[in-house]
């Protein structure tokens, strides 16, 4: 079911959310007999005007569970607008010969897109990505009975209420008591405050003359390790090594299987016994 079948203020609210809930709130609610007829028509004969009268007629409801996640700090429209598109998901699976009501099937996928938006909205730094720690994240909050951190025995209540480990809940309840903050400093930030974003506390050590010497020693190293390497490889070995990994046009096994006049294979196992001879005699220079 595509979004043109409905008018584009009404899958994004904008940002008049009170006139928006006024519109929908004028919608009449189905009777269960005409959500049947309509579910029908659409079910068994792809009816978009009957997708669309489902779905107006349920837009006070989308509203009404995008109330409840206020708490979150996130643009209410926003919330109803991601509500909408799982509204929109629920009506064209929606089975009419189940004998429930749309708006007890919708609910999942209403909430399901909702958690989605926050999860990834609410943090720069996802907060949960576990089933365990999604079922914290949206519990654990309503099982706070206050803003101190949980005591020892509301720990194991709230554990054993969620079928999850004491650990997960303080570990969830640390998460949700962090605050993001900003890489740099921010424009508005005088001097007295600068100095406390993350980016002055790290340093840059690309440029550090102890760092690239012991760079530049590590590479000269290495070059002088696998040319020893090498030179102890039989001279076929080190011709196919050389081809294979050391040239800029390298060949193929098929090339070097023509050139010596064996097979691919027989060339394949040469080099990887020659590779092998190779990583143990570095291992043994270092």
């Amino acid at each position: 079911m595509g979004t043109q079948l409905l008018p584009v203020q009404m899958l994004a609210p904008g940002q008049n959310i009170n006139a928006y809930i006024q519109a929908v709130n004028s919608f009449s609610i189905l009777t269960a007999e005409e959500e049947k007829e309509l579910a029908e028509q659409l079910y068994y004969q792809e009816n978009l005007e009957a997708a669309r009268r489902l779905v107006m007629a349920h837009l006070r409801f989308v509203v009404h569970i995008a109330k409840s996640y206020a708490g979150y700090g996130l643009n209410q429209s926003d919330l109803v607008q991601e509500g909408n598109v799982g509204l929109m998901k629920a009506v064209k699976r929606f089975n009419p010969e189940k004998g429930v009501r749309l708006v007890s099937f919708a609910v999942h996928w209403i909430k399901a897109e909702i958690h989605e938006f926050i999860l990834r909205n609410w943090r720069i730094v996802k907060v949960a990505t576990t089933k365990a720690q999604r079922k914290l994240f949206f519990n654990l909050r309503g099982a706070k009975k206050r803003l101190a951190w949980l005591t020892n025995e509301e720990a194991k209540a709230v554990a054993a209420d969620l079928n999850v480990d004491v650990k997960h809940v303080r570990e969830m309840e640390g998460r949700l008591a962090s605050t993001d903050m900003g890489f740099d400093a921010g424009a508005d930030d005088d001097d007295d405050t600068a100095f406390q974003a993350p980016a002055n506390y790290l340093e840059d050590a690309r440029y550090n003359p102890a760092t690239q010497l012991e760079d530049s020693d590590w590479e000269s190293n290495s070059v002088a390790n696998l040319e020893s390497a090498l030179d102890q490889l039989d001279d076929r070995s080190r011709d196919i090594i050389q081809q294979r990994w050391l040239s800029e046009d390298k060949s193929t096994l098929h090339d070097l299987a023509d050139q010596y006049g064996v097979s691919a294979e027989r060339i394949r196992q040469l080099e990887k016994n020659a590779m092998k001879k190779v990583r143990a005699m570095i291992e043994v220079e270092i």
